[in-house]
C-alpha cells in the first residue's frame, strides 16, 4: 500500500529543533581539552551518572548508573561532579549564537530549544538546509560543542528530527516527505506520546506515527482529547505550538528535588535537607510574584522508593515560615525509622497571582504583616550575599556530616581568580589549560 502525503510545500514554515549533544560531558571536554576522547561522565555529587559523553555511551554506560557499577564496567571512566554554572554559560552562549541568525528562539531546557527560520533564506542567501549547517559550524568553531539540528514544518517534527542522526548530525524533514519520516518514526518517539498513550494506541492497531497521523482528526480527538488532536495537527505539518520567544514566567507547580551527596539516616539531617528544598521553591515562587494553596512532600529512600504527602491550605501563602508547621506534620508522617534516605522533594502547587489579600474574619493581619516584612528582609541579605545566608536554623544540621568523595568542589569554584570567591565568580566560562 503506498503513503499518502499530507502535503506538498516543502517548508510553509520552518522550524529548527536543536540539541547539545551529551552536554554536560561536552562542556566538560571542551574546558578540559585534556579530555577529549575518553570516557567522561558527570554525577558524581549524585552517586549515578548525570551525562555520559559519547565515549562513555559506547561502552555501555548510560545516564542513571550508579557509578559504582560503571566504575567496574569502565575502570578508565573519567568521574566528574556537575558543573551547572559552567554549564550554564555555555548554553547562554550557544543560546546566543543562534539569535545571531534569527531573533526567534525558545529555551526549551539548558541544552536544547527551537528557532523559527521562516522567511531567512533571502537574508543570508542560503537554503533552509544550509542556514542550519552554519548554526552547527559556528557553535562548533566558537564553544568547541557540537550541536544535533532537526528541521521541519513544526516542533513536533523537528524535536524527532534532531534526534535521527546524532551526534553532531542534521535531519531535514520537508514538507512533501513528511510521511516517508513517519513511516520511520515508533509512536513512542514521538514528542508527547507517553507510555499509556502509546499503548491504548497500539490496542487500535497503530504502531507508528503514520498510522496515527492517516487516521481521521475526528476519531484522535475522540480517544485522545485536545492534546492528542493538537500532535496530530503537529505531525501533518500543521504549526499547532509556535517558537515562544518569551522567558517562562508562569508555573502550573514549582518543585525542588535535590539528590543528597551521600544516602542518609540521620532525622535532623533529611529534615534539614526538605527544609532547604522548601526555602529554595518559596524563592522562586516569590521571584515570580505567586502564591501556593498547597504543598506536596516527599521522601525517596536509597532503593528509590518514594512516597509523598499533600496539604491544602486555608490561605494562599508565600513565605516558609507560613507553612512550616503544616511541612513539619508532613514529614513526622513521612519518616521513618531506620530508613535511609537521598532525596527530599518539595512540590508547591495551585499556584495564583500574589494580588490584594482578604482576610478570614479570625486570621491575624498583623502577623500576616510582620512575616512578610521579615521575609523580604531575608530577601534582601540573601541577595546581597549569597542565597541561603539566612535560613530556618535546621540547616544548622547540614554542615554536620562528614566530608566524602562526593563532596569534591567543581574545579571552577577552586582555581579562583584574584577577588574571586566560591560563591561569586566572574561570569564567563574559563579553560583549563596548563602551559
Amino acid at each position: 500500500m503506498t503513503s499518502q502525503r499530507f502535503t506538498l510545500s516543502s517548508y510553509p514554515q520552518a522550524i529548527l529543533h536543536f540539541d547539545g549533544d551529551a552536554f554536560f560531558t561536552s562542556v566538560e571536554q571542551a574546558v578540559h581539552p585534556e579530555l577529549k576522547g575518553r570516557p567522561v561522565v558527570t554525577g558524581k555529587e549524585r552517586g549515578i551518572i548525570a551525562c555520559a559523553s559519547y565515549e562513555a555511551k559506547a561502552l555501555g554506560i548510560q545516564r542513571g548508573v550508579a557509578l559504582w557499577e560503571a566504575k567496574k564496567r569502565c575502570p578508565s571512566l573519567v568521574v566528574l561532579p556537575s558543573d551547572y554554572e559552567t554549564y550554564s554559560l555555555y548554553s547562554k552562549r550557544m543560546f546566543d549564537i543562534i539569535r545571531r541568525y534569527t531573533p526567534m528562539v525558545e529555551e526549551h531546557s539548558i541544552d536544547e530549544g527551537f528557532a523559527d527560520i521562516s522567511g531567512l533564506r533571502r537574508v543570508y542567501r542560503a537554503s533552509y538546509k544550509e542556514i542550519p549547517n552554519r548554526i552547527q559550524a559556528t557553535i562548533k568553531q566558537e564553544l568547541d560543542i557540537t550541536v544535533s539540528i532537526g528541521l521541519s514544518l513544526t516542533k513536533v517534527l523537528a524535536k524527532r528530527a534532531s534526534k535521527f542522526r546524532k551526534p553532531d548530525g542534521f535531519t531535514a524533514v520537508p514538507g512533501h516527505s513528511i510521511h516517508l519520516f513517519l513511516e520511520q518514526t515508533p509512536l513512542k518517539e514521538v514528542w508527547g506520546f507517553g507510555p499509556n498513550t502509546v499503548q491504548l494506541l497500539s490496542k487500535y492497531g497503530l504502531r507508528t506515527a503514520y498510522d496515527f497521523a492517516s487516521r481521521p482528526e475526528a476519531w484522535v480527538r475522540r480517544i485522545l482529547g485536545k492534546p492528542g488532536g493538537d500532535i496530530w495537527n503537529e505531525l501533518r505539518g500543521n504549526v499547532v505550538y509556535p517558537v515562544e520567544t518569551e522567558a517562562k514566567s508562569t508555573y502550573a507547580t514549582i518543585s525542588k528535588c535535590k539528590t543528597f551527596a551521600s544516602p542518609s539516616g540521620d532525622r535532623d539531617e533529611v529534615h534539614a535537607r526538605m527544609i532547604r528544598n522548601l526555602e529554595s521553591a518559596f524563592i522562586k515562587l516569590r521571584r515570580y510574584r505567586l502564591r501556593a494553596r498547597t504543598v506536596n512532600v516527599s521522601l525517596r529512600t536509597r532503593d528509590f522508593r518514594q512516597e509523598g504527602l499533600e496539604a491544602r491550605l486555608n490561605r494562599p501563602v508565600t513565605s516558609v515560615q507560613q507553612v512550616l508547621p503544616v511541612v513539619n506534620d508532613l514529614f513526622a508522617q513521612l519518616y521513618e525509622n531506620g530508613a535511609v534516605y537521598r532525596a527530599a522533594v518539595i512540590v508547591l502547587g495551585k499556584l495564583e497571582g500574589d494580588a490584594f489579600d482578604q482576610y478570614d474574619l479570625f486570621e491575624d493581619p498583623v502577623r500576616i504583616e510582620e512575616v512578610r516584612r521579615m521575609v523580604r528582609a531575608i530577601d534582601e541579605v540573601n541577595e546581597r550575599y549569597g542565597k541561603h545566608t539566612l535560613s530556618q536554623a535546621s540547616s544548622l544540621f547540614l554542615p554536620t556530616k562528614k566530608a566524602t568523595a562526593r563532596d569534591e568542589q567543581v574545579w571552577r569554584k577552586t582555581a579562583l581568580l584574584s577577588g574571586e570567591t566560591p560563591r561569586q565568580r566572574l561570569r564567563f566560562p574559563r579553560l583549563a589549560i596548563r602551559v
